[in-house]
């Protein structure tokens, strides 16, 4: 039965998968939304033996009904290929009583790549089915990681044009190298003067100025987006919550039916979204636990049902967590308000207007899957060299963040169900933070000279990724205020 999607912003409009990706944001502004979860037709008892590859498959042909199997094979086939380093995709590794999803062995070392690799093929493929013409203009902001994804994936992709926008000083100099070298002659990389959320708000408005739109149009462009905003981002990830629970089953970790507990440090609320369509779809998940730094406004909320971005933007150590607006987050709005697409855009309203918004206590009782912790700075550097200390393994700054509210958790409630956290960057991406975590000596070295300590430390070599960069030239040095971002698009498309 096909599936279609609709506004969260206006219940009315419908689209397909295909036409949803496409366009990346509604044009009323609202995120696409499938009008009804889909459930797996695929029992745990087969899944378990299944590769990535073929999970894919059964997960996505239930929310892209559009794609034939054939073209969503072939995405597939063409996205978990040999760019990724272990054969598993995401393997699961169990550290202590808590097993760690490693979702960074891609190819930029993030969890981004999970989705980014099959996003650009999704895309494609919908164009090619939809008799698109025009050439499609990614525009994306970034705290850190989507952007090098984004870029890695579209990079001289016919028919793809893609401009990357992220915080000046706002993300890791691994992260900013990781961007600035990128080649391609179809990709552009902007630091902005402000951070995250301006980029994000920036590129937003960009995206609903129906004048622009026009403009382009008529020069043969038009806007898609590689954020989580887009349908065909968060779909595949999706997949590695249904994989990790077949994982688990196939070592026999857990047994049919045993519910897990999903643990997931989050900025934009997309990465745990697919954990609760993943519950939603029939995976037994227990609680959703949601993990912030110090940047809490998704803790706050969970805890006192209104939203606030009325705060101190703090600069962490985890800086693709760095968010105060989770974009996400109104999927899981609307869902609660029973669908109401006007009381979602009220509350959106509400939200671009006055910084806030505080939903009913009837809504609030419908977020029960979800709880909610945070990190400190201290808490986050503490939990590297304790796990560090007590197993050897090293964690990156993030995956630190929701193993702390992990420990957190299981102490204060004395749930004693079994924990998957999602980890989702490599330590070499955060070198200077994870090392002098793990040992104050080396605090007066900076992030590239520790790059070549870490692998004696983590007995993990150094890989691909940052060996690319270290002797890259950087291609791109634009800067610009985050008010100038809509005159830069169109000089960097029409002029």
């Amino acid at each position: 039965m096909k599936l279609y999607y609709k506004s969260t912003r206006n219940s009315e409009l419908r689209v397909s998968s295909s036409e949803a990706i496409l366009k990346g944001l509604a044009s009323d502004g609202g995120l696409f939304v499938p009008e009804k979860l889909p459930v797996l037709d695929v029992p745990m008892e087969e899944l378990k033996d299944m590769t990535y590859q073929e999970t894919a498959y059964a997960v996505m042909k239930q929310f892209l009904t559009d794609f034939t199997e054939d073209e969503l094979k072939d995405c597939i086939a063409r996205a978990y290929d040999g760019k990724f380093d272990t054969e598993e995709i995401a393997p699961l590794a169990k550290v202590g009583d808590t097993y760690f999803l490693e979702l960074f062995h891609g190819a930029t070392i993030a969890f981004k790549d999970m989705a980014l690799s099959i996003l650009p093929h999704l895309m494609i493929t919908a164009a090619r089915k939809k008799q698109v013409e025009n050439e499609i203009v990614i525009l994306t902001a970034t705290s850190g990681d989507t952007g090098k994804a984004a870029l890695a994936g579209f990079a001289d992709v016919k028919g793809t044009r893609i401009i990357v926008f992220y915080p000046k000083n706002g993300v890791s100099p691994v992260q900013e190298l990781q961007m600035t070298t990128q080649k391609g002659s179809n990709v552009n990389v902007v630091a902005i003067h402000g951070n995250f959320d301006d980029a994000q708000s920036g590129v937003k408005a960009i995206f609903e100025d129906q004048e622009l739109a026009k403009e382009l149009e008529e020069k043969g462009y038009q806007f898609s987006s590689a954020n989580s905003i887009n349908i065909g981002r968060l779909v595949p990830q999706v997949v590695y919550y249904v994989y990790a629970y077949a994982k688990l089953l196939a070592n026999e970790e857990i047994s049919i039916g045993e519910k897990i507990n999903i643990v997931v440090p989050t900025g934009n609320f997309g990465n745990i979204l697919a954990a609760y369509y993943a519950k939603q779809m029939g995976v037994p998940i227990g609680k959703l636990i949601c993990a912030s730094n110090e940047n809490k406004v998704l803790f706050d909320f969970f805890g006192t049902g209104t939203y606030d971005r009325n705060r101190e933007f703090v600069l962490t150590s985890s800086p693709s967590m760095d968010i105060l607006v989770s974009s996400n987050l109104e999927r899981l709005i609307y869902l609660i308000t029973g669908e109401a697409s006007d009381k979602t855009k009220e509350l959106m309203d509400g939200l671009k207007g006055n910084g806030s918004y505080s939903i009913t206590e009837e809504m609030k009782a419908k977020l029960q899957d979800f709880e909610a912790g945070f990190a400190t700075e201290t808490d986050t550097a503490e939990c590297i060299r304790r796990v560090y200390e007590r197993t050897g393994y090293v964690l990156d700054t993030h995956t630190a963040v929701a193993a702390y509210v992990c420990e957190q958790y299981q102490r204060k409630n004395g749930d004693s169900g079994k924990c998957v956290v999602a980890s989702t960057a490599s330590p070499y991406k955060f070198a200077k933070s994870v090392m002098t975590a793990i040992d104050s000596k080396y605090e007066a070295e900076d992030d590239f000279a520790l790059l070549n300590k870490l692998p004696s430390v983590s007995g993990v070599d150094l890989p691909q990724a940052i060996k690319d960069i270290l002797d890259a030239k950087v291609l791109h040095t634009l800067e610009c205020d985050k008010n100038q971002m809509k005159e830069l698009v169109k000089k960097l498309l029409i002029y």
